[in-house]
């Protein structure tokens, strides 16, 4: 049938149409909210790189909580600011770390809510990498009991889920033996699987004090310039036991999104991560975009791409919008 009998604006002609129509929908339901815990009471300290998101103390996390709850998105993920770092990380396995003790009053407060622990190193040592350090060497066997030490801590504290993001070889292996070996085989592993050495995440590393003290992450965390290697990454985790996996960053990748989707019949989630936010904030700012457009466009254009969960700074402004319709 050709033009003019066939005419494809006929069915964009009003928002009910529209919406009658499109094919990839963004709901509260797909999204999972950040949050960057920090020692001390009543302590909300806005990330400067970062508009609107904060370094927040376990009672205010709470309140977060409740009210990312409210709003209908499932669940947070939660990274820890330790009072003090040392060469291990050992914040990171303290049963009173951090993320330990917001993960217990968060479950308190919101039982229904879905808590997610970031698992790595980075955050906990006084260098700033994801693994030990031997000379100058990230050590990746060396590094794998801590990593499960840390899992377990969360998993025991009440964490729905665990998720390595450090890009060791083999942790996802390690972490599943150590929470069999625990009595923790019910909680699942969504495992950072293609992590990129991206330039992306600076905004992060602010909010997470994890500035590398020297040196770069890209002797473990994926080139930029390779995608195959995704499928490689994501298949390896899902052998070690991973349940879901997770590509990082989101709108850079896309393309790797789409083919793990292709390849993988599992839960996917992407990681909109601190510079894309940050760059969408600033240019917001300006009046250079409409803030709201666009981020409903980009988190559309990530679940386009085949992602089942979103992990975004947004997930709380785009659940109020999605709200209003």
């Amino acid at each position: 049938m050709a033009f003019p009998a066939e005419r494809l604006r006929r069915l964009r002609r009003t928002e009910g149409l529209r919406a009658l129509i499109r094919e990839t929908r963004v709901e509260a339901g797909d999204l999972i909210y950040p949050l960057f815990v920090c020692p001390g009471r009543k302590v909300r300290k806005e990330i400067g790189s970062m508009p609107g998101q904060f370094n927040l103390s376990v009672d205010e996390a709470v309140a977060e909580a409740e009210e990312a709850r409210a709003l209908g998105l499932p669940g947070l993920i939660l990274f820890g600011i330790p009072p003090q770092k040392d060469a291990r990380g050992s914040g990171a396995y303290d049963p009173a770390g951090i993320v330990q003790e917001a993960t217990r009053a968060i479950k308190k407060a919101a039982p229904e809510l879905l808590v997610i622990t970031d698992v790595c190193l980075c955050e906990y040592t006084d260098h700033g990498h994801c693994g030990v350090i031997e000379g100058e060497t990230i050590a990746n066997d060396a590094s794998l009991e801590l990593l499960a030490r840390s899992a377990v801590s969360h998993a025991r504290a009440g964490a729905d889920i665990v998720a390595p993001s450090d890009m060791m070889d083999g942790r996802v292996g390690a972490i599943r033996r150590a929470l069999d070996e625990a009595k923790l085989t019910d909680t699942p592993i969504l495992s950072y699987a293609a992590k990129y050495a991206s330039a992306f995440y600076g905004p992060f590393r602010e909010a997470a004090q994890s500035t590398p003290r020297f040196g770069d992450r890209r002797s473990h965390q994926m080139d930029p310039g390779n995608a195959r290697e995704a499928l490689r990454e994501v298949a390896l985790d899902l052998e070690e036991g991973a349940d879901m996996v997770m590509i990082k960053p989101a709108l850079p990748y896309l393309d790797v999104l789409w083919r793990v989707r292709e390849r993988f019949d599992v839960p996917l989630a992407a990681y909109h991560v601190s510079g894309e936010y940050a760059m969408l904030a600033a240019a917001a700012e300006r009046s250079w975009i409409d803030r709201d457009r666009v981020m409903l466009e980009s988190l559309t254009a990530i679940r386009r791409a085949g992602a089942d969960v979103v992990v975004t700074y947004f997930a709380k402004e785009a659940a109020r919008l999605l709200r209003r319709g």
